[in-house]
């Protein structure tokens, strides 16, 4: 299973996003970060994605350590940020009964 994320802020926040992200905790050995992939234009700021792979059996430990490290940049102006986990598809059919 995978955690998607997105990250995003005003350009005017690069800098202080840059050296937040390169104190921030290291990913926990369980899981595998794809990316950070970045894009950005003066209409929506710079938008960050990154997957997350896991487990499902560690999903919980998962969301958890997620938590912790998108507040790590906490109070960086404009910063914003969602992170949802997403299921195989034989394991999204079992949720619902098939």
């Amino acid at each position: 299973m995978v955690i998607y994320s997105l990250v995003t802020y005003p350009q005017e926040s690069a800098t202080p996003m840059v050296t937040k992200f390169m104190e921030a905790p290291e990913i926990p050995d369980f899981m595998t970060r794809l990316g950070p992939y970045v894009s950005a234009s003066r209409a929506d700021g710079i938008r960050v994605i990154a997957i997350f792979e896991l487990d499902k059996s560690r999903l919980a430990e998962g969301l958890e350590f997620l938590g912790s490290y998108f507040a790590h940049f906490f109070g960086i102006p404009g910063y914003a940020y969602e992170y949802k986990p997403y299921f195989e598809l034989e394991e999204a059919l079992k949720t619902l009964g098939m």
